[in-house]
């Protein structure tokens, strides 16, 4: 078993069974815990202060038995285990930063049946990656599966007690964003078998909501269509019926329910980068003069925007990790990604895709224009959305770029992949992808025509 094929810059995530078994879950779990206690200056059977590690995971078959199994190579290590069962990620991002413990999600998000996984964190919802943790905890546990180790073992096993956060949860947003004073709105969420069928009835009761329910059954098999709203296919369901029922809004989450993605009364998208623009806009009219982050594929309209409300707009790389990080050294209130991952300063840093819902809730309720009409104020530019392109020889296909920038006297920069910026206020990003041999692009320009031209001709350079 080869731990470095699936643990990934950010997350542990492989077939289970095949990848994530049983035996690799423990051998995770003592490795967590042996990471914490080392940064306490405890060492495995340290009778002193007591650490304790919040577990939480979502609706697939294999979830609870590889949540036990991490369980009890915590406890084995010496580290006590409160088991949130079911929930979000965001839920155990926000039971982390309550509780003031670490944390451990079980879940693949919004792959496949057949995949499972682990997002960890530090107390307070803080992300461990490969560079901060993640790598010793991959080599302690591959160590443990070659038996060239033991499983840590303490003296004295940590315990294990229940806490259901739930309702802690829905009650700590509607703090953050009050919705009790809205126009009624007829809403309908498609929460794709996943997570948001559990948490979108807590948060949203009592609120001046008409909910209507798609795919609210938990069923890590995704009989309906895959928990994915990034992909197209994945968001006609939810079109079809709000445009049916004649809905104000459509909400669509994904599997862990960490992100959301929102359609209009027509059934049309609005665009991620939208969102942002709204969410920013709505926090620095709280805190005025706040900075906000966006990565480098989401629209210009968000620093655009940011700007104009008076803010400090930064921009940063692609990943919760570098945006984390970079919220906690700037100080910022929010940040958005073109992905639908939405971070709040209130959340713990943390991203939350239902936060960000009732950001848009509480815009359109209190105004009196359809969301399409409310939507068209936060876009400007025509965006072609990420395209995968698999190719043979990235280094070569990234040096191809800069040529051809050059000769089309454009700007780049080297921050995530390669960022060409164009004379007429055009751009595009091209990333290469840690796991697999594609290239990602994503091209804005002010037209529809005009992007896709640029388009085009990036793509029949890429794949050439």
């Amino acid at each position: 078993m080869d731990l470095s094929r699936f643990v990934k810059a950010y997350d542990v995530r492989g077939v289970v069974g095949v990848e994530l078994t049983v035996g690799v879950a423990r051998a995770l779990g003592g490795a967590f815990a042996t990471l914490l206690l080392g940064e306490a200056g405890g060492e495995t059977g340290d009778p002193g202060e007591r650490l304790s590690v919040v577990i939480a995971h979502d609706m697939r078959d294999s979830s609870p038995e590889l949540s036990s199994a991490f369980a009890d190579g915590v406890t084995a290590a010496g580290v006590d285990v409160v088991m949130a069962g079911l929930g979000s990620t965001d839920m155990l991002y926000f039971a982390s930063g309550h509780l003031g413990l670490p944390g451990a999600m079980f879940t693949a998000s919004h792959n496949p049946a057949r995949y499972n996984g682990i997002k960890l964190c530090r107390a307070g919802a803080v992300p461990i990656s490969l560079a901060t943790g993640l790598d010793r905890m991959r080599d302690d546990a591959q160590a443990v599966l070659d038996g060239a180790a033991q499983l840590p073992r303490a003296a004295t096993p940590g315990t294990v007690s229940e806490r259901n956060v739930l309702a802690e949860y829905a009650d700590y947003l509607r703090t953050l964003v009050d919705l009790t004073g809205i126009r009624p709105l007829h809403v309908v969420v498609d929460a794709g078998n996943g997570m948001a069928g559990y948490t979108v009835p807590e948060v949203f009761q009592g609120l001046p909501l008409q909910v209507d329910p798609l795919y609210f059954e938990l069923d890590g098999t995704f009989p309906n269509h895959e928990a994915n709203p990034l992909e197209p296919a994945n968001l006609v369901d939810l079109q079809a019926e709000v445009r049916r029922v004649g809905a104000d809004i459509g909400l669509a989450f994904d599997g862990d329910a960490d992100r959301c993605f929102v359609v209009d009364e027509r059934g049309e998208p609005v665009s991620p980068s939208a969102v942002t623009a709204l969410v920013a806009t709505r926090e620095l009219a709280r805190k005025p003069g706040s900075t906000i982050l966006y990565n480098l594929i989401t629209s210009r309209v968000v620093p655009e925007m940011v700007t104009e409300a008076g803010g400090t707009a930064v921009r940063t790389r692609v990943g919760h990790s570098f945006i984390k990080a970079e919220m906690a050294r700037t100080g910022a209130v929010f940040g958005g990604e073109h992905s639908a991952h939405y971070y709040f300063e209130d959340f713990f840093r943390a991203d939350t895709g239902m936060l960000a819902a009732m950001h848009v809730l509480a815009a359109l309720g209190a105004a009196q224009v359809p969301l399409s009409e409310l939507a068209a104020g936060y876009s400007r530019y025509a965006a072609s959305g990420e395209i995968n392109s698999e190719v043979a020889d990235v280094p070569g296909r990234i040096a191809a770029v800069h040529d051809w920038a050059q000769a089309h006297d454009a700007t780049t920069d080297d921050m995530d992949g390669i960022t060409v910026q164009l004379p007429d206020g055009s751009w595009f990003n091209v990333r290469p992808s840690n796991t697999e041999p594609l290239l990602r692009l994503n091209v804005e320009a002010a037209t529809e025509p005009a992007m896709a031209q640029l388009r085009d001709e990036i793509l029949a350079l890429l794949r050439s």
